[in-house]
């Protein structure tokens, strides 16, 4: 204790040296040429935001005998970045330090799209931005759209430059006029961040394909195979399907690169101090361009030790801290949002004020998906009582599906205090959202399944895999009401238990597989094309006809994002799993000063009844309002939900008191 305390005591030390010494040289190189206020106010965030850089960096790259070389050309792009951001983007700095809460407020809706695949381009989708402030969207999620390789791109998640976009799509100026159009309407502009690995033409790799020894350092170049091999010995494939393995040879320069990923995917080097600033650059080029959250993808993989996984390492951590306490300098209204797709355990350890303020909540959502197939809600009731709760500055960001697979990421242990055999239950998992098990009422595929160990993932639209298509093909009306009512179901619990609930285009509208990329040589190998497909615009048409699938899925859908956004014990993350006393029904509180809303969502396809008394937050005699289907209810007196049946009750005054019907 002694030894980490005095080490403390240095890093204490050392910092305030640090910013004693480097602060007069930022001065004299910046404040001659900027405006007076416009420099206080980074010299005001310098001073408070210092030591939070300083010390994930001095961790990191301490030991480097130019280290205080690299922390001032860090602060001085910093100091750059600031001054050349625009103005209404400094005033939403301003706004934001003021209300540091801001994205925990029930008015927070999201979305998620491709630009193309929704409107063409950039200037197509400003004209697309009525539809989104009809769902209500605030937070509109903008899937890569950098310059990428022709042909296999990994979804745009290769990208050639950070500086550039897709030209099909439009320009980095069309983007900043986007972002502006989105921002004056209400709307924060989403974007990846994709800072584990460049594509393989970027220019710094070119650069280092090219022979020049600085651009090499930017990544893992090994000159044989002894160092591969012994990092792979603990590494695990990513994508065991496609490429088995973790390096590629290039024969241009007789070197095998690490590739996580895809062989065009070049993993970078952050033990490499100036590659930590090179990215801190491109992070804080995106901001000054609207972005007023990243998405950190792939952030588990970031730093690598020999002898470990390379996965969610201690570094990554103080790589996120520093990323973090460099936007608070140059572009404080920044957010990040975690994408660590990992145990659950190690997913809330990136969840902080210091590091990500957001993050995917992966284990509700595989969950959600497993209580659909199983009909019983007790892992998704144990998991969401112990793995739940977050650093109350911070938010979950909750989705049903989004552009990616679904894994099945919840924990073994959880899984076997339930009894449950989870190399045998992911294994029914998948034969269920394939629709190889018998009954199965989903139309998914499998991805990257791997034929050593049985695992897999599996891709799909929300609609399919709830039934819909399988129903609409057999043109069974009691399976198509059933399929409807899981989709319902499933949105009705996003978007009511804490956080932010993002949506993912064209489920709103019952959007079905696609199984036309097979056909595509660039596509056909990634089974999660057949969930990335055109919007339908047609079909969108026909969301306020009740008579279509259309309809019957937007206006109820339209009505939860209302309600959610009116109701303020919405705001915020907290919630209080609750005891139903039936195994099919998930049900939580979700607390406030003004009034409570007691949320209960059946997972059975057959009507679910909670006994009377069992809902003990509900105090004896209180009369709850049905926000969705109107009338009144006592929760003490019992209830009866309908197949997939959803209830969002409030207290109210009164207590007439209505029959409840299923």
């Amino acid at each position: 204790m002694a030894d980490i305390d005095t080490r403390m005591a240095d890093l204490d030390r050392e910092s305030a040296l640090s910013l004693a010494r480097l602060a007069p040289r930022l001065a004299a190189r910046f404040a001659p040429h900027a405006d007076r206020e416009v420099w206080e106010a980074f010299t005001t965030r310098l001073d408070a935001h210092f030591d939070a850089l300083f010390r994930p960096l001095a961790r990191l790259y301490g030991g480097h005998y130019d280290f205080f070389y690299h922390l001032e050309e860090t602060l001085a792009a910093a100091a750059r970045s600031w001054l050349d951001r625009p103005a209404d983007l400094q005033r939403l700095d301003t706004a934001r330090e003021t209300s540091p809460h801001w994205f925990q407020s029930n008015r927070m809706i999201g979305a998620v799209c491709y630009v193309d695949l929704l409107a063409g381009d950039l200037k197509g989708l400003a004209t697309r931005i009525p539809y989104l402030l009809e769902l209500g969207v605030t937070y509109l999620h903008l899937m890569p759209l950098f310059r990428s390789p022709e042909g296999n791109s990994d979804g745009g998640y290769a990208v050639s430059s950070y500086r550039e976009v897709k030209p099909a799509l439009g320009t980095i100026d069309d983007l900043a006029a986007l972002a502006a159009s989105m921002r004056a309407s209400g709307i924060s502009l989403v974007l990846d961040f994709i800072f584990n690995h460049t594509a393989d033409e970027h220019e710094w790799a070119a650069r280092a394909l090219a022979g020049e020894s600085e651009y090499q350092g930017y990544y893992y170049l090994f000159p044989d195979r002894t160092l591969p091999d012994a990092y792979q010995r603990d590494l695990r494939d990513v994508f065991p399907e496609q490429r088995p393995g973790s390096f590629t040879y290039r024969a241009e320069i007789d070197r095998w690169v690490w590739t996580t990923f895809h062989s065009f995917q070049w993993d970078l080097n952050y033990a490499n101090p100036v590659v930590f600033r090179r990215m801190g650059e491109e992070m804080l080029f995106l901001a000054n361009h609207g972005a007023e959250v990243l998405r950190l993808d792939a952030v588990a993989f970031a730093w690598k030790r020999m002898g470990t996984a390379c996965e969610s390492l201690p570094e990554v951590h103080l790589l996120v801290q520093a990323f973090n306490a460099l936007a608070r300098l140059a572009a404080p209204a920044l957010l990040f949002k975690s994408e660590a797709i990992v145990h659950p355990d190690q997913v809330a350890a990136y969840i902080s004020p210091t590091e990500c303020q957001l993050s995917y909540n992966p284990l509700l959502m595989a969950l959600l998906w497993e209580s659909l197939a199983t009909r019983e809600v007790k892992l998704l009731d144990l998991s969401m009582r112990e793995r739940f709760r977050i650093d109350p500055h911070c938010a979950w960001v909750e989705y049903v599906r989004s552009h990616d697979d679904i894994g099945w990421t919840f924990a073994d242990g959880d899984a076997a205090r339930l009894g449950i055999d989870s190399v045998g239950h992911r294994r029914f998992l998948n034969d269920f959202y394939t629709g190889r098990f018998p009954g199965s009422f989903a139309r998914g595929l499998s991805f990257q399944e791997n034929p050593r160990t049985g695992d897999a993932r599996i891709s799909g639209t929300y609609a399919s895999l709830a039934g819909l298509e399988r129903s609409l093909e057999q043109g069974d009306r009691a399976e198509i009401d059933l399929a409807v009512a899981r989709i319902l179901v499933l949105y009705g619990v996003t978007l009511s238990i804490g956080g932010i609930p993002l949506l993912y285009l064209g489920d709103e509208l019952g959007t079905r597989n696609d199984y036309s990329y097979a056909g595509d040589p660039t596509k056909h190998e990634d089974s999660r094309w057949v969930h990335r497909q055109r919007f339908d615009w047609v079909a969108a048409g026909r969301r306020h006809d009740p008579a279509t699938i259309e309809g019957r899925i937007f206006g109820p859908l339209a009505r939860l994002l209302r309600l959610r956004a009116s109701h303020a014990a919405l705001t915020d993350g907290r919630m209080e799993v609750l005891a139903t006393g039936n195994g099919h029904v998930f049900g939580y509180l979700r607390p406030h000063d003004d009034g409570d809303i007691l949320v209960l969502a059946n997972f059975s396809e057959h009507p679910q009844q909670i006994p009377a008394g069992q809902l003990s937050p509900a105090r004896e005699g209180d009369t709850w309002t049905d926000l969705i289907g109107g009338g009144a209810i006592v929760p003490h007196e019992g209830l009866l939900l309908p197949p997939y049946g959803l209830l969002w009750l409030s207290p109210i005054a009164h207590t007439r008191i209505v029959p409840i019907t299923v």
